[in-house]
């Protein structure tokens, strides 16, 4: 199994078990996750790539692979997420290096489902 499909895999199991318990404000915060990354004045595309320099810069490498994922399936290039990267590391600071190491791993990964 891939890193890809681990990761996707992983999420999903787990939000099924966090939504199954019925917590009126996790559903609204799930909810509200969902709608602020819809079509708008901003594109969903825009709203993606500034979610995943957001999760970059804070660190977050499931958030990362949720973005990369999804800005893959938008369509997203390897040259536009390289350019995301060097924005995140100069708004982040070195200490983004190796999440920018792993989000490379993850996209390459992600380019690889494509070729199976």
């Amino acid at each position: 199994m891939s890193i890809v499909n681990d990761f996707n895999d992983y999420r999903g199991r787990m939000n099924e078990k966090i939504l199954a318990e019925d917590n009126k404000v996790l559903k609204r915060f799930f909810n509200l996750d969902t709608n602020a990354y819809t079509e708008g004045a901003l594109s969903a595309k825009t709203k993606e790539l500034l979610g995943l320099v957001a999760s970059m810069v804070l660190r977050c490498d499931d958030c990362i692979r949720y973005h990369l994922g999804t800005c893959y399936e938008l369509g997203v290039t390897r040259a536009e997420v390289f350019e995301l990267f060097a924005i995140a590391n100069l708004v982040g600071g070195s200490i983004c290096i190796p999440h920018t190491r792993r989000a490379v791993e993850y996209w390459e990964a992600l380019e690889g489902e494509d070729k199976r």
